[in-house]
């Protein structure tokens, strides 16, 4: 059994920086796809970013290319997802999530933080 806790959220300014992380405890995190997911009020939860085991291949959503980068230290056995150039409507609950499978559909993923909250407001 993998637990998963987020860190790092909070509220930036529009064109802010904020790093979240998930650090993973009760499992072989290198065995683990990692991904981040995100809801806002009112929507679905969304795939954000996800990383294979070590680190060699990443994937993001559209809307997120060139702004957002997930990132692993898997001797520290935490995911870090840094978001640059934020705008409002990145604004959501942040969700790390652990995986056996190389996907970005929510249902691939077995193990789930209880998320952090980023707002991006000015």
């Amino acid at each position: 059994q993998v637990q998963l806790v987020e860190s790092g959220g909070g509220l930036v300014q529009p064109g802010g920086s904020l790093r979240v992380s998930c650090a993973a405890s009760g499992g072989t995190f290198s065995m683990y796809v990692m991904g981040w997911f995100r809801q806002a009020p009112g929507k679905e939860r969304e795939f954000v970013a996800r990383i294979s085991k070590i680190g060699g291949a990443r994937a993001y959503l559209d809307s997120v290319k060139g702004r957002f980068t997930i990132s692993r230290d898997n001797a520290k056995n935490t995911v870090y997802l840094q978001m640059n150039s934020l705008k409002p409507e990145d604004t959501a609950v942040y969700y790390c999530a652990a995986s056996n499978e190389w996907g970005s559909e929510a249902r691939l993923y077995d193990y789930w933080g209880q998320g952090t909250q980023v707002t991006v407001s000015s």
